[in-house]
């Protein structure tokens, strides 16, 4: 074999020497590789060409040692050097370096699990984490509630901008004092609305026809005609007008006549007609000598409005004249008188509202000193009136209208009632018949002066009242054709959070809280305090008729009755579990106190809270006992319940207040906050954190934080066995083992800062001699070929 195997032998050392090389190019090659690993080449002898053995040691000889050439040098392994390179922080919170043992886990092409060192990561258009060759990092996502799902390895998402979470509130911590010695609760507050009436009951339209009568004329020229009938003396004789209602006008000044002896008849001419074509009779009254103030009915005939004189002689002798009807001389003083009209019913006292008010007419008790009303307004034959009432004013004041007259239908009225005759009879009722609990809403009337109107029709009503001078929220009532005054009031009264009871044995269920009628007017008794004092002001009532625009309702509301018992209000927001900001409000008054301590009454009332039917904004209520030394003893029912109504939320949203940080304590003023909740409103996920341990934290607009999930790390028995896959990857190899998963930091497993990269762990210097020594050994081995040429050129010449 001789020089033969000396060429085989040399290029054995100089393929080594090439392998070293491409090893030591490609390591500086990776030198700014980040998560490179640097490899080094370790030899092996080749074959063996044995001449011996050798021998071992005899008696008589020592022994000889085998004689072996060399066939030359192999590669025996390539080896990766796991060592950590250096840290190098850097600006992308995705960056992550590997500080000790373990790989990052991600998904090859084919779905298969590649491990790298490599922490250059981003995210991709699915917002999933991929290193820079589009590889996914893989570990545990979360489900819909960010909980971490530890079943499977998955791609991890951090859907920024895209993710939002809420979390409805479970507690509320208040704090505050509530000072025993204020003034207990006892006197609610009371509020009461202007009168109102049924304006669904008949009542009068238009106004009576009004005008003043003039005395008739006294311009009488008399006769007489012999007899006995009449004795000697002087008679006076009055002349008056009657309707063809039997109403008698005012009378006529004195005609008289002196009568020197008897008589048959005194005979009387130019007796004047009326012009007023109503009044259909004359009557002729005539005085007693006598007695000389008396007039009395000597004969009625009908009349000719507008004709000739009327004639009469009068026959009646005194004895006759004695029993006649007495002339009413009474007279309206000289004033100007307004009037209303009214339908009542005779059997049940029933009255509707009056007419618009009509007048003045001027009356003058020497001229003019009767009135009289025609075309007086009638009922319309229902049944539910059957007469007619006329009121009138007085002189010494215009604005009090008393009842003048009742009369029958389809009948005039002619007023002498002087004022001293009336000021004791009933006054108007201007309001009109009086509201009741079924009436329909919509019929509902108040006056404001001479006008009527109805508050409310089909359509929309929104309300919002006062609490403790703090405004309530705006709350809405549909009204129908068959809303009733009892529905107003339940409403009012869910809107305003009136407390109706409670279990407790200290709250005084003596009262009557909530609304009520008194008298034909809207009254709410407020609950105990002046926190939960309730006002109503001229615009909290808002009206919208179906296809209309809203408009302000009149109707005012006053207090009759100012509340005591001090206390604090607290307002705050809570958050159901879509994040829906909800308010509350809790109001505190001074319940009751002993020797043992100090009861404090809370009520807690939200406007978002939306039951199953109604509007109640009243939510949870409870007391709060403070002991000798103003420290909180026990809160009974403190737990909240807001209904969420048709909102996807989860309903009730309910939380637990906490009144343990609220003392008894003797403090000038009442106070009490919210001093935390827990709960959060929508958020959008704006940035994350990643952990030592690879828990990825989201962090949201709301300023909560969540799981959005979790790097896993996988560790191998012999980090050599991997095989090199290409883009920085490893794939476990046969003498690898199988990959051990574990969180970073943990199962051996190094931990991972963010934020950082880890550098290659070339080493530039050592790689560098690595190649001058690789490129003597080839340098070596071309020498010893080249010597062998030579010996053959050598041995070819011996043939020449």
């Amino acid at each position: 074999m001789g020089l033969q195997s000396a060429l085989a032998t040399a290029l054995t050392g100089m393929t080594a020497a090439e392998t070293t090389i491409d090893v030591a190019g490609n390591n500086v090659a990776n030198a700014n590789t980040v998560g490179f690993k640097e490899s080094s080449v370790n030899f092996a002898t080749q074959f063996l060409q044995t001449q011996s053995i050798g021998s071992a040691p005899t008696t008589s000889r020592g022994g000889t040692n085998p004689r072996q050439i060399g066939l030359g040098a192999k590669v025996a392994e390539i080896t990766p050097d796991f060592t950590s390179g250096t840290i190098e922080i850097s600006s992308n919170p995705l960056d992550l370096a590997i500080q000790g043992d373990g790989f990052f886990i991600v998904q090859g092409s084919q779905g298969e699990q590649l491990y790298t060192r490599n922490g250059q990561f981003k995210t991709n258009g699915k917002n999933e984490i991929v290193t820079l060759t589009g590889h996914r990092v893989l570990g545990y996502s979360v489900d819909a509630n960010f909980t971490i799902q530890p079943t499977g390895l998955s791609p991890i998402q951090i859907p920024l901008g895209a993710a939002a979470v809420a979390q409805a509130t479970e507690n509320v911590t208040l704090k505050g004092a509530l000072n025993p010695n204020s003034t207990v609760g006892t006197i609610p507050e009371v509020i009461q609305s202007g009168i109102l009436s049924d304006g669904s009951r008949e009542h009068p339209t238009g106004v009576p026809e009004a005008l003043s009568l003039a005395r008739p004329s006294d311009a009488l020229v008399f006769g007489s005609t012999p007899g006995a009938n009449i004795p000697a003396g002087t008679y006076q004789y009055r002349i008056a007008y009657v309707d063809s209602s039997g109403n008698e006008g005012p009378a006529s000044n004195l005609a008289d006549i002196g009568l020197i002896g008897a008589v048959g008849s005194i005979d009387l001419s130019a007796i004047a007609q009326p012009s007023n074509p109503d009044f259909t009779q004359i009557r002729i009254y005539r005085n007693n000598p006598a007695t000389n103030n008396e007039y009395r009915l000597v004969t009625q005939f009908a009349s000719n409005p507008g004709g000739p004189a009327a004639s009469y002689s009068d026959n009646m002798t005194p004895v006759a004249n004695a029993s006649a009807a007495l002339l009413q001389d009474d007279v309206l003083g000289n004033n100007s008188y307004s009037y209303y009209v009214t339908f009542v019913n005779s059997s049940t006292g029933a009255e509707s509202r009056p007419t618009a008010r009509f007048g003045p007419i001027t009356a003058d008790s020497i001229t003019q000193p009767r009135i009289r009303l025609d075309d007086i307004p009638q009922p319309s034959g229902s049944g539910e009136y059957d007469k007619i009432k006329i009121y009138r004013n007085v002189a010494n004041n215009p604005t009090k209208f008393y009842e003048v007259a009742e009369i029958n239908q389809n009948q005039s009225f002619i007023d002498s009632v002087p004022d001293a005759d009336i000021v004791g009879n009933p006054e108007i009722n201007l309001d009109g018949p009086t509201i009741n609990f079924g009436m329909k809403l919509v019929d509902v009337v108040s006056r404001n002066g001479a006008d009527y109107n109805n508050l409310f029709g089909i359509g929309e009503l929104t309300f919002s009242g006062d609490k403790g001078g703090r405004q309530l929220a705006e709350r809405t009532l549909n009204v129908t054709a068959n809303t009733t005054v009892q529905d107003l009031l339940t409403f009012m009264d869910e809107s305003m959070g009136v407390l109706k009871t409670a279990p407790e044995a200290t709250f005084p269920d003596s009262v009557a809280y909530g609304g009520t009628i008194i008298n034909s007017r809207l009254q709410f008794t407020s609950n105990m305090g002046i926190e939960n004092a309730l006002s109503i002001d001229l615009s909290a009532f808002k009206f919208k008729p179906a296809g209309g625009v809203a408009e302000v309702v009149q109707m005012p509301f006053a207090t009759i009755q100012e509340a005591n018992g001090e206390g604090a209000t607290a307002d705050f927001v809570v958050y159901d579990s879509l994040g829906t900001p909800l308010n509350v409000r809790v109001t505190t008054v001074l319940e009751s106190i002993d020797a043992t301590g100090a009861r404090f009454r809370w009520i807690a009332t939200s406007p978002q809270n939306a039951e199953e039917t109604g509007v109640n904004i009243e939510v949870g209520t409870g007391v709060i006992t403070t002991d000798g030394n103003g420290k909180f003893v026990s809160a009974t029912d403190d737990r909240i319940a807001i209904g969420r109504g048709q909102s996807p939320a989860n309903s009730p949203l309910e939380f637990k207040l906490d009144f343990n940080q609220v003392t008894g304590l003797a403090e000038n003023t009442n106070s009490l906050a919210a001093a935390s909740q827990d709960g959060f409103p929508s958020g959008t996920l704006t940035s994350f954190i990643i952990t030592e341990s690879g828990r990825i934290q989201g962090v949201f607009s709301n300023g909560s934080s969540r799981d959005l999930g979790q790097l896993r790390m996988a560790r191998f028995a012999n980090n050599g066995g991997l095989q090199q896959v290409g883009d920085n990857m490893f794939a476990a190899g046969v003498n690898s083992g199988l990959p051990i998963e574990g969180n970073p930091g943990g199962g051996g497993m190094g931990a991972v800062s963010t934020g950082a990269v880890e550098l290659s762990n070339t080493d530039i210097g050592q790689n560098l001699i690595e190649l001058i020594l690789a490129s003597t050994q080839y340098r070596g081995g071309a020498r010893v070929i080249t010597a062998v040429q030579e010996l053959l050129d050598e041995l070819l010449a011996l043939r020449r």
